[in-house]
């Protein structure tokens, strides 16, 4: 096999790691606080991050979620693994309108976790039956996969005299 071929499959096995790159995905949370856990004398502190985000595609709806941020050296120079414990909580901000269809458990936000394997996801479903929206924050990791999660559901309710949409309408599949 030659150099060029293997750096090809190199590459694209890293795309795929990477996840999802759809442009809703690219917004940046928004950091909201952080609450040091940890001190450490030299190096920063662990620290709790609490941060919002948008839903992309259904305006009308916000999501706040929490994760660790290790300190000390390796965090400093990014090579720590963050753990999963991350929370989670969704509310309906104001009225609810969809841009568009969605599939069960597509993404809404998604960031790295470490250098390499471990990616932090934001995923939306719809139960129907009850129109609720549901939230699923997880970590991935290509070998263990994720034990730890948390799921955040919004009911979409009236805003104002506006009767709410029906997000079993907006599901594809």
């Amino acid at each position: 096999m030659t150099t060029i071929r293997r750096l090809g499959l190199v590459a694209a096995a890293t795309a795929l790691l990477a996840g999802p790159s759809p442009a809703a995905l690219a917004q940046d949370a928004d950091v909201i606080f952080k609450k040091s856990t940890v001190w450490r004398p030299l190096t920063p502190d662990d620290k709790l991050v609490v941060q919002g985000v948008d839903d992309p595609l259904v305006e009308g709806v916000a999501c706040h979620f929490t994760t660790p941020e290790k300190g000390g050296v390796k965090g400093t120079l990014g090579v720590a693994e963050e753990v999963s414990d991350i929370s989670l909580a969704c509310r309906q901000i104001g009225p609810i309108r969809f841009k568009g269809k969605f599939e069960q458990g597509a993404t809404v936000f998604s960031e790295r976790r470490s250098l390499i394997f471990k990616r932090m996801q934001i995923v939306r479903g719809c139960d129907a039956k009850r129109n609720v929206l549901v939230y699923l924050v997880y970590s991935d990791r290509p070998i263990e996969g994720s034990p730890k999660n948390s799921t955040s559901s919004v009911p979409l309710m009236p805003w104002g005299q506006e009767a709410p949409p029906r997000c079993g309408d907006f599901v594809t599949g």
